[in-house]
């Protein structure tokens, strides 16, 4: 019997984790005795509106999960039960209605949670097709690019789940759905209170991993109340040297590219520093184009982090004192280069009436057909104390100038901060404030990577050619002629790191400005941004 008190997914407090039960889902307590009163049957309709059609399984801590169809407005539902509600219920329900708010392609929706004291329900998106776990085990590890759709869309995902300070907790292959049409969905959250953002991260890579050879990177004991074939326990176990280290894909079997396999192998090596989950969801879109736009091959492989014996280091910092190791921007780019190359040499045989070869890997074509060699190796430029300082042409006590050195110290953890203002636009009493980056000589750009201790700034790039005196008039003059040599278009209202990659292929840079226009609101009620490093990448 329903209770006509039962609360909606309105009125119910939102909790601090996103906690979506459903199918597949493991838990880490033991199971409840099993609940005959009340017990759901094929054709009930469940708080006069949802009918049980069909139960699919029940999960490792009791919940049963059934296959519904929304009376209302007829389309398939997943209603996943639990025994009883009340007290017990709490948490589920709680957390259900965090999910609810977080809408994503890539996200189950959540649609209603009931608590009729003896049971207590959530209903939720129906997915027609299969979990990652069992596609794999029907068709076989994926093919690179399918893999990658996949990685692509698990981190967008988790990308929206921690803009909203949430976690997921719970992705591995049995949460990964992937639709009868090929959508892929990320479902079933849930969180012990360990979790962390970075913990979803890393499981991107061992779905990356799974999904590319068929087993599972993480070594994990069988958990209590886990049915066969459910949860993280019951996939097939990576291969492992005697010392425990698991093979790499490329190890595992042919055709993984280079790029892919290295990307997968940083994400599971926990000495490395992590990206921001939207930092990795825009990798991962990068690399998820069709192969015939692919220009990847040819770039060398992408690292989180350089070798000890490396020059320079492509870490670049993210917000939190983390550093995320990014190499993105200028792989993309030489890939931009390599393109515009191909398509001078194509068009130069057009008229020379000359066939020109196609180009190898570490090789360029030259118009003669002759192999010509490899532009520099992009690496970090470093950059001293002495080669930045603050461009402020509308200060009037022109003292936020204080601790800008940390911008290139390679720590994270401080930076340069701009005063707090009253309004967004420095308080409607400048036209921005800025950073002057000296190269001490002209160099071949590929990237610039900002790192804000915040999201919500406007920024734009520019170049010039000019370093006046460091005062009021001559911060305007550098303005006045920075302001027509935009790198890219500028961001606006950015995340906490920014890229800027439309550097000129044939040009060199010696000055670089960092000009930012828009603050972001802080909780002290004022605006104001804080600059926690900049990385240059060129040659």
């Amino acid at each position: 019997m329903h209770s006509s008190a039962a609360p909606s997914i309105d009125t119910i407090t939102e909790g601090g984790l996103v906690t979506q039960v459903g199918e597949g889902q493991e838990a880490e307590e033991s199971a409840p005795p099993v609940m005959t009163f009340g017990a759901p049957k094929v054709g009930e309709i469940l708080a006069e509106r949802y009918e049980l059609a069909e139960h699919i399984n029940d999960d490792s801590a009791g919940r049963q999960v059934w296959r519904g169809v929304d009376v209302v407005l007829r389309r398939p539902v997943a209603v996943v039960l639990r025994y009883p509600g009340g007290d017990s219920a709490t948490e589920m329900l709680q957390a259900a209605v965090a999910a609810s708010r977080v809408i994503h392609p890539n996200l189950v929706g959540v649609y209603d949670a009931i608590d009729e004291s003896e049971r207590a329900y959530v209903v939720r998106e129906w997915i027609d097709g299969r979990s990652l776990r069992e596609v794999v085990a029907v068709e076989g590890a994926l093919d690179p690019a399918r893999a990658t759709a996949v990685g692509h869309a698990v981190a967008g995902a988790l990308a929206a789940v921690h803009a909203t300070g949430m976690v997921h907790g719970n992705v591995h292959p049995g949460t990964v759905m992937i639709s009868d049409e090929g959508r892929v969905v990320l479902a079933d959250a849930r969180s012990d209170g360990a979790d962390t953002p970075e913990t979803d991260i890393r499981a991107v890579g061992g779905v990356l991993y799974f999904a590319l050879t068929g087993h599972w990177p993480h070594a994990e004991a069988p958990m209590l109340g886990a049915t066969a074939g459910q949860g993280r326990a019951a996939l097939s176990d990576a291969v492992r040297d005697a010392s425990g280290a698991i093979a790499a894909p490329r190890q595992v079997r042919a055709g993984v590219p280079a790029y892919l396999d290295d990307l997968t192998m940083d994400l599971l090596d926990g000495q490395l520093p992590l990206p921001s989950s939207d930092v990795l969801a825009a990798e991962l879109g990068r690399l998820d184009v069709p192969a015939e736009e692919q220009y990847l091959d040819n770039t060398g492989p992408l690292r989180f982090a350089a070798a000890p014996d490396d020059e320079g280091s492509p870490l670049v910092p993210a917000v939190g004192g983390r550093k995320v190791a990014i190499g993105i921007a200028g792989l993309l780019t030489v890939a931009l280069v390599g393109l515009l190359i191909g398509i001078s040499v194509l068009r130069g045989g057009d008229d020379d009436q000359q066939q020109v070869p196609a180009a190898q890997p570490g090789v360029t074509a030259s118009p003669t057909g002759a192999a010509a060699p490899a532009a520099g190796a992009v690496k970090k430029i470093e950059i001293g104390p002495d080669q930045v300082r603050v461009i402020d042409p509308d200060g009037k006590k022109r003292d936020e100038f204080g601790g800008i050195e940390k911008v290139v110290d390679g720590n994270t953890d401080e930076g340069w901060d701009t005063d707090g203002y009253t309004r967004a636009n420095f308080g409607n009493l400048k036209r921005g404030m800025g950073i002057l980056i000296d190269l001490k000589e002209p160099r071949t750009v590929k990237s610039v990577t900002v790192a804000l201790n915040t999201s919500g700034a406007s920024a734009q790039l520019m170049a010039g050619s000019i370093n006046p005196p460091p005062t009021s008039a001559g911060d305007k003059q550098l303005l006045t002629e920075f302001s027509k040599n935009p790198i890219g278009e500028p961001y606006e209202k950015a995340g906490s790191t920014i890229v800027f990659d439309a550097f000129q292929v044939d040009q060199k840079y010696q000055y670089l400005l960092l000009w930012i226009t828009e603050l972001p609101a802080v909780d002290s009620g004022k605006y104001k941004i804080g600059v926690q490093e900049i990385t240059v990448q060129g040659q």
